[in-house]
């Protein structure tokens, strides 16, 4: 039986994995630019993780107890890979049924170019905080509302990052959210305390974010005349059969999340309807796909559109562009970064490299600015380098929590710092869970959209700003600090 006799990893030891990575990283995206996570990013990650695991073998760390780590850090990232290739295949019968068509068919007519991605932001906020869920609201109307952006002649990396802002603006102040319930729970504070607390930094920087959208739309160019949105419109409607019916599906899902039915049976039944709805309303389509008729070509054509490539031709190029969809097979790629990305931070993680790292953040925080901006830094480091917004949150959770309350600060301070920086930025790192997964699911870079992701840019500035000029920080009086205390001991 074999036991590790181990001793701590300096700080120079934990820094190298990742002095080794960022540059790694750095050179893949010079030399592969957007396919970088089609494969390089992953050898670096790999490659990476094997330096790490060198020097933890040689801290006393032994291999059984590195190979648990990776597995258990890839466990934690299971439930998301799921998600991904359900998101994959619901995608593509969405595609097929003529559901997301019939969004962007009726989002053309409704929404005009100066206000799109103003409206864009707010929608995906509404529909974020009514299901609690990020990841559902982009793969949903995320989706639907990139392919108007693009049809109105917006960048996709601008309409890209309205969606990520509103999407992850609602996860943050949605009860239902996990991370929403997950910061509170590890900072010690109620759920709707830690909500309430968040309004002053998270209101600041949705609004700052709208406005900048807004000045977007008011100074862009809009390159799609009235000929060519009817021109748009005409081919979606050659294509399928577009009516109101086909909106039943979106409202059916949403409302399961609502009445918080897990994700995967949500996105599940989704699917399954969004076949359905195929067989139903898009038998041309299905033609197509399948190039068969009858009962073998249709069930060709509804499995096709969800494990593999489907495109649905029309004579517009543009349209063309916006009707394809890839499927759980579109989502292996995505998976494969997610993989890499947890080895390597599960190697971090068992061999102590990162709580090494973080504890020496925390001698240098001295006053409550420097202390919220080294947590909220500690997050962003840890989404940088365990790829995972849950260990962003929970690691530096534990880890300031008695810091918070040495220094007279209430709990909900930390909560709030965690979210304003673990939750929102996963989404702009590639190799992350959230960063890879939204860009597969946009079928959008990260580093394409998340310049433009303004809402998860301001969040954790805006919570370092506050810090420092010592705004809206709750802190304990005499008496609550040492009840507080005595609370903490009996739990």
């Amino acid at each position: 039986m074999s036991s590790d006799i181990r001793r701590a990893p300096t700080l120079t030891e934990s820094a190298i994995p990742i002095v080794f990575l960022l540059p790694l990283l750095a050179i893949n995206v010079y030399v592969y630019d957007s396919d970088s996570t089609y494969g390089p990013n992953q050898i670096a990650l790999i490659i990476s993780a094997a330096v790490a695991a060198l020097i933890a073998l040689r801290t006393g760390v032994t291999w059984p107890t590195l190979q648990d780590g990776i597995v258990k850090s890839i466990s934690s990232a299971m439930s998301a890979m799921l998600i991904l290739l359900l998101i994959g295949s619901l995608a593509g019968t969405w595609m097929l049924s003529g559901i997301v068509p019939a969004m962007i068919y009726y989002g053309l007519q409704i929404l005009n170019p100066t206000i799109f991605l103003f409206a864009a932001c707010i929608v995906c906020a509404v529909v974020a905080v009514a299901t609690g869920s990020s990841w559902s609201t982009v793969a949903t109307v995320g989706i639907a509302l990139l392919g108007i952006g693009t049809t109105l002649g917006l960048s996709p990396g601008v309409t890209g990052g309205a969606i990520i802002s509103g999407a992850y603006f609602g996860d943050k102040m949605s009860p239902l959210s996990d991370t929403t319930n997950l910061a509170p729970a590890m900072a010690g504070t109620d759920l709707f305390t830690h909500i309430r607390y968040m309004t002053y930094t998270t209101v600041p920087s949705i609004t700052i974010s709208l406005i900048i959208f807004l000045i977007i739309g008011l100074t862009a160019e809009n390159t799609m005349t009235d000929d060519g949105t009817q021109e748009v419109l005409s081919a979606l409607d050659n294509a399928f059969n577009i009516n109101g019916l086909l909106f039943i599906v979106p409202v059916v899902v949403i409302g399961m999340i609502v009445k918080k039915v897990p994700a995967l049976p949500a996105l599940l039944a989704g699917t399954l309807l969004g076949g359905l709805f195929a067989i139903i309303f898009q038998p041309q389509a299905i033609a197509q796909v399948s190039g068969q008729s009858g009962a073998f070509g249709t069930y060709i054509a509804v499995m096709k559109a969800m494990y593999t490539n489907v495109s649905i031709t029309t004579d517009n190029d543009m349209v063309n562009g916006l009707l394809s969809t890839g499927g759980m097979a579109g989502m292996l790629n995505t998976i494969w970064l997610i993989i890499c990305a947890m080895i390597f931070g599960g190697v971090m993680e068992s061999a102590g490299m990162l709580k090494r790292i973080t504890q020496s953040i925390i001698q240098y925080a001295n006053s409550t600015g420097s202390l919220i901006s080294s947590t909220a830094l500690t997050s962003i480091f840890f989404n940088v380098t365990a790829s995972d917004q849950y260990l962003a949150i929970v690691v530096p959770g534990r880890m300031f929590a008695q810091t918070y309350r040495e220094r007279g600060l209430k709990p909900r301070v930390l909560s709030r710092t965690l979210e304003d920086s673990g939750t929102v930025t996963s989404v702009l790192i590639p190799w992350n869970t959230c960063g890879a997964t939204q860009a597969a699911v946009l079928g959008v870079a990260t580093l394409t959209y998340a310049p433009f992701a303004f809402f998860c840019i301001l969040s954790p500035i805006m919570t370092i700003l506050f810090g420092f000029l010592n705004f809206k920080i709750a802190r304990y009086q005499p008496g609550e600090l040492a009840e507080a205390n005595q609370k903490t001991v009996a739990a």
